[in-house]
């Protein structure tokens, strides 16, 4: 046993942080959990230090490939702050590693009543020489598991997210993912551990910026979240001393390429992390905590209340081909179908019949789409006389090679690698680090603002700017990435401080950029780009994992071909978030049309209740290939769920779906949309379990659970 301390006792009514520090003053989080939870015994020798990192020549054993066996073991206790701030609890201990003079401030914040610890770390170079960065940690968990025997029943959870089949998340047992090597005569220390690393510009281009561990058999489940908007992230799960540990981290030397130089006096902070935990509740209770936490973080803005329904011309519509005679028809349509924004996308800009791709920059309209006198005015003034807020598509971050603006701006405002520009399949991209970037972007945002009336961007972005960009010699590719990702966060705030009503949605080809960095800032994000209805509930119902329900927009874009049913199917898809209305309105048969005006009076009814709503998955988190899938979402009184059918080997007509919280509850039933269905929904409040039934494949159905204990 090693002789410790209590340095610290922290945290508040949800969430409990007890840090030791052995004789040589090296702290350690000992305990995290619920304040009602034992902590393990001081003096463990498996917890690991606050903070871990990789500087210059001193990093971790040449042979390991975690970040957690670094330079951290020798940073030492200073002091500590504890503060309330707001809804907020804060702590701050300091550390100093007496080697280096380097300095590290570790910042953990809590919301108060919700049990989620976020963390960041500060590092200060207090010496007179330099010190090269290769990697931090913004957390280091050294106590994931008590004892060994979580090893054995805990499962790891991630999720993989590339275009067009977002949010499909993959468990594995803990045991298979971090095997048990340890035996009779070997030391127990490990070389390895389960990763999930992002990279390239786009947060979410291949996995989300999360993941979990869940025991199977208590319930007891960590989240966790990393709240960088783009470039390199990882974390990594393993096994230290027989003991479950976690770190979370920003773009590393090893996987990214990363370096940061400090000069004597300079600071480098990290990137924000998060990590719910619930210790009986699963996955669906840690997921809950997660979304009001990530409430808490979010910029306020009227939109998060609202819940505006959103027509948007791009899919299954117009896609990227907008003119004034294409476009009014659709104004009128999305007018008496209950829009409340008409949103024109892509191409909007492009005079070169069919170059939107290459010509982006600029942004001004096209006037060979919109001729007359009036201009896209002529459409502007329409979405208004219709009751509908008009916005427009841009894709801020770049500029296409045939742009005016390629050539009117320095080649420093663009990433540049080996002296040259970065050339991302026909676009430049801006490095809003450099005054004539941003100067250019807030350009065009007051013009079409003040000068269009528009309320609504949907910013895209399309392309992977790869590794970074080198603003001077010797800057790492990675590090100006994550500066530019700053910079754009920074850029986004000053919009909306500027127009503080202006609606702006995050889109990354569909849902490659879904981090909290980024949707903190903006009030709705695009969840997908798929096109295909039965494709996209498997999407739909996981998105919550990735956003709130009322920041997460759902593509509701019924064809004229397409059966009543798949109208419903794909109408129901965007019920229980933000409807992204679209598809051809206009040619649909007068039921179908009906069917889609029904599913948006549904969505007004529930609205005010989705923006406090909690989800849950009563048939786990979906499956790609799943025949069956559901999504529900809780408020304290009412329970919505979606549930779909889809086409498939099971030939069961019916599922059930457990909801345990409703258990000694009485429980209405109650079929919301769509009225035509031939649905059958039934109640067993011994079983607490609703058993569904839909005849035909694909079909789906919104279903009201009120509830008032017996």
């Amino acid at each position: 046993m090693i002789d410790t301390r209590v340095l610290l006792d922290w945290g508040h009514d949800a969430l409990r942080l007890i840090i030791d520090a052995d004789q040589d003053g090296r702290p350690r989080l000992r305990h995290l959990g619920a304040p009602d939870t034992v902590p393990r015994p001081a003096g463990s020798r498996e917890s690991l230090p606050l903070v871990e990192a990789v500087v210059g020549a001193q990093g971790p054993d040449s042979s390991s490939r975690r970040l957690v066996d670094s330079v951290g073991a020798r940073l030492r206790y200073l002091s500590h702050d504890a503060r309330r701030d707001g809804d907020w609890h804060q702590l701050t201990v300091r550390l100093h590693d007496p080697e280096t003079d380097l300095a590290a401030d570790v910042v953990y914040r809590s919301p108060d009543g919700i049990p989620v610890l976020r963390a960041h770390v500060e590092l200060r170079n207090g010496g007179s020489n330099p010190l090269d960065l290769e990697s931090v940690t913004s957390l280091v968990l050294g106590v994931l598991t008590t004892d060994p025997a979580q090893q054995e029943t805990a499962d790891l959870l991630w999720a993989e997210n590339e275009w067009m089949d977002e949010h499909r998340w993959q468990r594995r047992p803990l045991r298979q993912a971090v095997p048990h090597i340890n035996g009779r005569v070997h030391q127990p220390y490990r070389k390895g551990a389960f990763t999930i690393a992002g990279k390239g510009s786009c947060s979410s281009g291949g996995h989300l910026p999360m993941g979990a561990l869940s025991d199977r058999e208590t319930g007891r489940t960590w989240l966790w979240q990393l709240e960088i908007n783009g470039g390199g992230w990882q974390w990594e799960c393993g096994e230290n001393m027989d003991t479950g540990f976690l770190s979370l981290s920003g773009p590393t030397n090893v996987r990214h390429g990363w370096s940061h130089r400090l000069e004597p006096g300079a600071s480098f902070t990290t990137v924000p992390v998060a990590l719910a935990l619930t210790e009986t509740g699963g996955i669906d209770e840690a997921f809950a905590a997660l979304t009001r936490y990530r409430r808490a973080i979010r910029r306020p803005h009227p939109d998060h209340q609202h819940l505006p329904v959103i027509f948007n011309d791009y899919m299954n519509c117009l896609m990227g081909d907008p003119t004034t005679a294409r476009l009014l028809p659709h104004v009128d349509a999305a007018a008496e179908a209950g829009a409340e924004y008409f949103v024109i996308d892509a191409g909007w800009y492009d005079d070169g019949d069919g170059g939107w791709w290459t010509t982006v920059g600029a942004w001004e309209p096209a006037p060979s789409r919109f001729p007359g006198e009036g201009g896209l005015g002529e459409v502007m003034d329409r979405i208004r006389e219709r009751g509908m807020v008009p916005g427009l598509w841009l894709e801020p971050e770049v500029v296409g090679v045939r742009s005016p603006v390629a050539t009117a701006l320095p080649d420093e405002a663009f990433f540049r690698r080996h002296g040259a520009r970065v050339n991302a399949n026909g676009r430049y991209h801006l490095d809003l680090r450099h005054p004539a970037a941003r100067a250019h972007l807030d350009e065009v945002v007051d013009r079409l603002v003040d000068g269009l009336g528009i309320g609504y961007f949907k910013l895209d972005y399309n392309v992977d700017a790869g590794s970074g960009t080198s603003s001077h010699p010797g800057e790492a590719p990675a590090d100006g990435l994550l500066g530019h990702n700053r910079a754009f966060l920074d850029w986004l705030d000053g919009v909306l401080d500027r127009h503080p009503g202006l609606v702006l949605e995050s889109c990354a080809s569909g849902g490659k950029r879904s981090d909290y960095a980024l949707l903190s800032r903006v009030q709705l994000h695009s969840t997908s780009d798929q096109q295909n209805l039965e494709l996209y509930a498997p999407i739909a119902a996981a998105a919550p994992t990735a956003v709130t329900p009322e920041q997460g927009a759902v593509w509701a874009y019924p064809l004229p071909d397409d059966s009543l049913d798949e109208v419903a199917f794909t109408m129901a898809s965007a019920l229980l978030g933000r409807i992204h209305l679209s598809g051809l309105l206009p040619e649909l048969a007068p039921d179908a049309l009906a069917l889609a005006h029904e599913a948006v009076a549904v969505h007004k009814s529930i609205r005010g209740d989705l923006a406090t709503a909690v989800p849950a998955w009563p048939l786990g988190l979906p499956g790609w290939y799943d025949p069956w899938v559901a999504l529900a979402l809780h408020t304290p009184d009412t329970t919505y769920v979606t549930v779909w059918r889809r086409p498939g080997d099971d030939s069961d007509e019916s599922a059930v779906l457990p909801f345990p919280t409703l258990r000694g509850a009485r429980v209405g039933v109650d079929v919301l949309y769509p009225s035509t269905t031939k649905a059958q929904a039934t109640w067993d409040p011994k079983a607490a379990t609703l058993d569904v039934s839909l005849p035909s494949a694909p079909s789906a159905v919104l279903l009201r659970l009120s509830t008032r204990p017996e």
